[in-house]
């Protein structure tokens, strides 16, 4: 009952922000509307709000709409719904999707990853060294970053973190304030909110990358993209390709102008210069230079691996990513 009623309020918090959104295809200058599903403070705002300071859309023959929504389930929803045509998500779920006929497809947007954050005078150096340990995930079991450092710990130390230190499982900004609160000896978390603690003065003592290329995964796989309908990325080419360079000139902007990042101060709510910075420098980390078969083929053996992490609870029926997962712009 709870799940159906929060899907249900999914549903009509999507539609009720979807009814004042402007639903036209076009404007007046005959350029085509892309309407992206946004949350107001997510790091993806960053890059689509420089686009559109910029007039990079524009340039690019397009007209970019934000639509801002209440969470990631609402994201999806108007997307499948057909109220925006992009939003933001993992790769992971578009494959499960199109294992149940959705055609949707992914390209980069970030390689960002998660970190394994500790109080700077932790003894913590390893991943042996969480045994007995109060460890704060974002999410839930199911988060792939926990599924990575539970198989790590196994397969270096035979370690069950499950069993042998102590999991606690909630919203990122609690985890944070645990930490800072000394009630927690680590937190496993998504990377604006490792930075945040960064810029505190924690220490990282762990990246999902390190765990990724400790485990002979590929660790600059993009974690994250700009999800679409197949089938209106066929019937709308010009207005996909005028979304890719937009975004591929505001990365540019945004890797070589701090003055771009001044701008954006305001939508990235950091509390002090030293949160500013990180988080600036930590998201140029993970602007995406390759997009290669190299990569995708990098994408399809991680998806593997979790796959078997974490079964059909994370993966459903598919246990290899499904084609077409990848838009390469290809018939």
């Amino acid at each position: 009952m709870a799940a159906g009623c929060t899907r249900r309020a999914t549903l009509l918090a999507a539609g009720a922000l979807l009814a004042s959104t402007t639903f036209g295809h076009a404007t007046a200058a005959g350029r085509p509307v892309v309407r992206a599903g946004v949350l107001k403070f997510g790091t993806v705002s960053w890059e689509l709000d420089t686009v559109r300071a910029n007039g990079f859309d524009r340039q690019a023959g397009i007209d970019l709409q934000l639509v801002e929504l209440a969470g990631n389930p609402a994201t999806q929803v108007a997307l499948q719904a057909g109220g925006v045509e992009i939003i933001v998500s993992d790769w992971l779920w578009v494959s499960r999707m199109r294992s149940k006929g959705e055609p949707l497809c992914f390209i980069p947007y970030s390689t960002a990853v998660g970190a394994l954050v500790v109080p700077a005078g932790s003894g913590i150096a390893e991943v042996g060294d969480l045994r007995g340990k109060r460890i704060g995930v974002a999410g839930s079991p199911l988060d792939k970053s926990w599924l990575l450092l539970k198989a790590l710990a196994a397969d270096r130390h035979g370690l069950s973190l499950d069993r042998d230190a102590q999991p606690f499982f909630a919203a990122p900004p609690l985890l944070n304030g645990k930490i800072a609160d000394g009630e927690l000896d680590a937190v496993l978390t998504y990377w604006p909110f490792a930075a945040r603690l960064e810029a505190k003065g924690l220490r990282v003592s762990l990246t999902v990358a390190d765990m990724l290329d400790a485990l002979g995964q590929p660790a600059t796989v993009p974690s994250i993209g700009y999800v679409f309908r197949e089938d209106w990325a066929r019937a709308n080419p010009d207005a996909l390709t005028g979304f890719q360079t937009a975004t591929d000139r505001a990365k540019a902007l945004l890797t070589q102008s701090d003055a771009a990042w001044e701008r954006l101060a305001p939508l990235m709510q950091a509390e002090d210069g030293a949160t500013f910075r990180t988080l600036r420098d930590r998201y140029r980390d993970g602007i995406p230079h390759r997009w290669t078969e190299e990569e995708r083929a990098g994408a399809a053996k991680l998806y593997a691996l979790l796959a078997r992490l974490g079964g059909r609870d994370l993966v459903g029926d598919a246990p290899t990513i499904a084609p077409g997962t990848f838009w390469t712009g290809g018939a």
